[in-house]
């Protein structure tokens, strides 16, 4: 059987204190003048919320996050950036940190380790779910939020309609037979428009929601397969008709991709998504197209991203919780 590293939660401690979560690092050092942002504090919480015997001290983290989000929340949406000086330095709204925070609230509602915790990110998640963004992938993560309550709660009106509108606002991936996805361009985290329509399947009676997720995700892996590793879409995206570029390469795409997998493992139980879970664990580990690893053994961290010179040598928040869901998933469904 492989066994993958278990997953480390020493340097999202390290990027952590009495605020929240540190957005970026010089190389393992936490960056202080870059602030905190909702997006990896959501983050943050989402990944806490499903570990299933978090340790004392990442539980505390959990309860910092939580507040943040508290913090953050308004009757606009959420602020996303604050700064250093604990002032926001941004409006509310409803961009992909309110899709984030949502899923953040819907995950510890449903799985906190501690009552509380859950019955106040369950508070804070009905505030939040009778808005809506324009913005797809915004409304995607708040839609993976609202699966997240339906799991506990299968009849929860608010959540229910959040999902459906969440498929809605994305739209059908269309009849083009060499793209079929719902955008003109891959992005970044592309794959959680295809796992929102695989939660749809699971919790709604959405006509079409399994197979057009299964659909999309398999093409979605296909594309981003070269050589029998994972080869992200890079940060600069692609759409039909333009070049394919290899770099720069993220974590946040192998995360979304692995979280995506394991959701189309539980809904069919077809042991295959195993395997393509496998490609998006091993990129982290040096199965990619640099044949470099982006674990630091050491810190616990995790490479800002792949280029064509290497790897960075920052590890900020976002790539350091990718790395830590991503081996929550290996450390579930260890390939044989």
């Amino acid at each position: 059987m492989t066994r993958y590293p278990e997953p480390s939660f020493a340097h999202v401690l390290r990027l952590s204190d009495d605020t929240g979560l540190l957005e970026h690092a010089h190389g393992a050092t936490p960056s202080r003048e870059n602030g905190y942002c909702v997006d990896d504090v959501a983050r943050g919480l989402v990944v806490i919320s499903r570990e299933p015997r978090p340790a004392t001290n990442v539980v505390h983290l959990a309860e910092r996050y939580l507040a943040f989000l508290a913090h953050a929340q308004t009757s606009d949406g959420f602020h996303n950036r604050l700064g250093f000086d604990r002032r926001w330095h941004d409006a509310p709204d409803t961009g992909d940190w309110w899709g984030r925070a949502i899923w953040g609230l819907g995950t510890a509602a449903s799985s906190a380790s501690v009552g509380w915790m859950r019955r106040e990110a369950f508070v804070r998640f009905e505030r939040a779910a009778h808005q809506r963004s324009p913005w797809p992938r915004a409304m995607a993560f708040a839609g993976l939020g609202a699966a997240e309550v339906l799991s506990v709660d299968p009849d929860h009106d608010q959540a229910r309609q959040l999902l459906a509108d969440a498929l809605t606002t994305i739209g059908p991936p269309g009849d083009r037979p060499a793209w079929p996805w719902p955008e003109d361009r891959l992005t970044y985290a592309n794959a959680c428009l295809a796992e929102v329509f695989l939660a749809a399947a699971q919790h709604l009676d959405y006509p079409g929601a399994s197979e057009t997720g299964l659909r999309m995700l398999s093409w979605l892996l296909e594309t981003q397969t070269r050589d029998g590793h994972l080869s992200p879409t890079p940060a600069g995206g692609w759409g039909p008709g333009e070049p394919r570029l290899r770099f720069d390469q993220q974590p946040i795409e192998a995360a979304a991709l692995a979280d995506a997998c394991a959701r189309a493992l539980a809904l069919t139980g077809d042991r295959s998504w195993i395997d393509q879970l496998g490609l998006a664990i091993r990129w982290f580990l040096g199965d990619n197209d640099g044949k470099l690893e982006l674990v630091d053994h050491e810190t616990g961290g995790c490479s800002d991203g792949l280029g064509p010179a290497g790897c960075s040598e920052n590890q900020g928040a976002e790539s350091t919780l990718a790395l830590v869901s991503t081996l929550q998933h290996g450390r579930r469904h260890s390939p044989t």
